[in-house]
């Protein structure tokens, strides 16, 4: 991961500014600049992935112009010679460098065209003006506030604002901001046309697109590494990685030391593929001793999320402290595209469709905002298959009746276009555990037995009542929300509410997110 920053205009509190941007160091450690664009500045904290001599060392700057980018240009080689064709010269390896001269030949236009995991900023030295924009997904972090003089801030987390402005927003995916206003470039979760295809063409089209997904993710200049929980989805894309790998891929899981429910999973799959597996083992002290860490670099007070970034910090501390690999591929999304859980209660395709577009379109506060700061906190940067733009697309344009639940395994699609020698039948088949819950039941156990203990009954019912927007319903969720106070005052708005099953299906209307307490559970636990 890198970190980027634009004041677009004069900077009201240097101070602050520079402190503001310091907080995100542990994303670019390997070199930081800031410089003078216009009237504004821009700044860059680099973690040296793509390009990693000096000259990939942004601002990239084009006659006065600069540009920031937190990102990876798939497929950047075949625009980098278009450009050159047309006389740019470029200094280094880096995908990002392409960014000020496909500005200068298409303006905002460019944003649909790029292929990318990214969030920018740019200044326009021939208008005077700033652009900033983010990808569909919104897989890399942005946002954006306005500091007392109605000048506009963007950074790639809301620690970098605090102190600069009063309300901290997130910038919203699929968008770029120029003139004042977000325009949507591309909304990934809108379905321009269903796709009727049959089922062995929906699962052939399903596995060319991950496989090409993961593909293109594997092209790095630093190591890559890859989680393993032993579930489906990562699984899935570790298996992609081995085939196409000449040498073992490395694969790491984690577990709690008493009831890890996918260790064994996780080995199973790692013996099957290949790889050079590593287990690291936590303890309800390892827990309880990073919750409010965790919770301060998530900038979140969301359970679901917080629970599951538990196991994802201490597994990506691990590899920061014990490796040298830099670029990790997980398996987020899939949930989001093929269903989860709670997705099998969907009363009817129609249902399950807006269920995953409303889902998609707030993944960047969620699943996607979890990866992205457990991994990046640690100097590491996250890649996603599942996120590859043709392949969401795609997915979600399939017909919905297809992807309801009435095959008596979820994620049906997923798991038939990967049948084969692809992964142990156990493993492809299997029902799926929740992160938090595969790391060890006592996990998420231990954090509720902790936030219990916290509050009486009477105080937890008083200091929930402070809460207008998203209020605590849980000690847990108020514990939660207390330390999130603590470091974002007042800033709860930058999360929409808690991520949650429907409730208003039958069999969703529950009090805890963790798919352990819906009635179709059953064999995810073991």
């Amino acid at each position: 991961m890198c970190s980027i920053i634009g004041y677009c205009g004069p900077v009201a509190d240097e101070a602050a500014f520079q402190a503001g941007f310091e907080r995100t160091k542990s994303r670019g450690p390997d070199d930081s600049r800031v410089v003078k664009a216009g009237e504004g500045v821009v700044g860059f904290h680099r973690l040296a992935i793509m390009g990693m001599t000096p000259e990939g060392m942004q601002p990239f700057s084009l006659g006065g112009s600069y540009a920031v980018c937190n990102g990876e240009i798939y497929g950047f080689e075949k625009l980098k010679r278009e450009l050159t064709e047309k006389g740019y010269a470029f200094q280094s390896g880096s995908d990002c460098e392409i960014l000020l001269p496909l500005y200068r030949e298409y303006g905002a236009d460019m944003f649909a065209m790029l292929d990318a995991e990214f969030a920018c900023i740019l200044y326009d030295a021939g208008t005077g003006e700033f652009i900033a924009a983010r990808d569909p997904i919104g897989i890399r972090p942005l946002y954006y506030g306005y500091d007392a003089g109605g000048t506009i801030i963007f950074a790639s987390e809301p620690k970098n604002l605090i102190g600069l402005t009063d309300k901290i927003m997130p910038f919203p995916p699929g968008h770029y901001w120029k003139d004042g206003k977000f325009v949507c470039y591309r909304d990934i979760a809108g379905v321009a046309q269903v796709c009727h295809d049959d089922l062995g063409a929906v699962c052939a089209s399903i596995r060319e697109k991950l496989i090409a997904g993961v593909d293109k993710r594997l092209v790095a200049d630093a190591r890559v590494g890859f989680l393993l929980s032993g579930g489906l989805d990562s699984s899935l894309v570790c298996a992609i990685a081995a085939k196409r790998s000449k040498a073992p891929i490395k694969t790491f899981a984690i577990g709690m030391d008493t009831d890890a429910i996918d260790l064994k999973y996780a080995r199973e799959a790692a013996d099957y593929i290949g790889s050079d597996h590593t287990e690291v083992i936590i303890t309800k002290e390892d827990v309880l001793n990073s919750l409010e860490a965790v919770v301060e670099l998530l900038g979140t007070y969301d359970i679901t999320t917080i629970r599951a970034s538990m196991g994802m910090y201490l597994i990506c501390k691990a590899i920061h402290e014990q490796t040298d690999i830099r670029v990790l591929l997980t398996g987020e999304i899939s949930d989001e595209l093929f269903g989860y859980k709670y997705t099998d209660f969907a009363p009817s395709a129609r249902a399950f469709q807006e269920e995953a577009e409303k889902r998609v379109r707030e993944l960047h506060m969620y699943d996607v905002l979890r990866a992205d700061r457990c991994i990046a906190v640690n100097s590491l940067e996250a890649r996603v298959p599942f996120g590859d733009l043709e392949f969401v697309e795609y997915v979600m344009s399939i017909d919905p009746e297809k992807k309801l639940n009435t095959y008596g395994k979820g994620k049906y699609l997923l798991r038939k276009a990967f049948e084969g020698d692809w992964l142990p039948e156990t493993i492809l088949w299997r029902e799926k555990a929740a992160f938090s819950d595969a790391v060890g039941h006592s996990l998420v156990d231990d954090l509720k037995e902790h936030a219990e203990k916290q509050y009486t009954d009477g105080e937890f019912e008083a200091l929930r009542q402070k809460y207008e927007h998203a209020r605590p319903f849980t000690k847990e969720s108020l514990l939660y929300r207390e330390i999130f106070e603590k470091y974002y005052p007042g800033q709860s708005g930058m999360v929409a509410d808690f991520w949650m099953p429907n409730r208003s299906w039958e069999g969703c209307d529950v009090n805890d997110p963790s798919a352990r307490v819906l009635a179709n559970y059953g064999a995810s636990g073991v």
